[in-house]
C-alpha cells in the first residue's frame, strides 16, 4: 500500500524557520509531479509549490522567495525549506504526489502536519 508520511511541522515565532520533509513509501513504479499544500481554518486548501521529477518548481505568489521545495528521487521524498514564516502561514501542510503504479498513476496525498506561526 502506499503512503506519504510527513514530518517537521510544529510551532515557531514570526520570522523563524521550519523544514518540512515527505516521504512516499510502499510498492509503486516511480513519482511524478510532488507537492505541498495548506489549510487554513475555514479556508479551502491552496496549492504552496510544486516540483516535477526533473526538478523544475513553481511557487504561490505568497511564499515566492521565503520557500524552498526540493526533492531526492533516491529517497522518494520532497522537501519544504519554510524561511521567515508568518502568522498567516498557520495551516495544515499536506504533501501531494503523483504516484505511478502500473497501469496507470494516481494522487496521493499524506495525513498532513500541522504549522503554527505566533506573533
Amino acid at each position: 500500500q502506499v503512503q506519504l508520511v510527513e514530518s517537521g511541522g510544529g510551532l515557531v515565532q514570526a520570522g523563524g524557520s521550519l523544514r518540512l520533509s515527505c516521504a512516499a513509501s510502499g510498492r509503486f513504479f516511480s513519482i511524478n509531479d510532488m507537492g505541498w499544500y495548506r489549510q487554513a481554518p475555514g479556508q479551502r486548501r491552496e496549492l504552496v509549490a510544486r516540483i516535477t521529477k526533473g526538478g523544475t518548481t513553481n511557487y504561490a505568489d505568497f511564499v515566492k522567495g521565503r520557500f524552498t521545495i526540493s526533492r531526492d528521487n533516491a529517497k522518494n521524498t520532497v522537501y519544504l525549506q519554510m524561511n521567515s514564516l508568518n502568522p498567516e502561514d498557520t495551516a495544515v501542510y499536506y504533501c501531494n504526489a503523483q504516484i505511478v503504479t502500473i497501469p496507470t498513476a494516481y494522487d496521493y496525498w499524506g495525513q498532513g502536519t500541522q504549522v503554527t506561526v505566533s506573533s
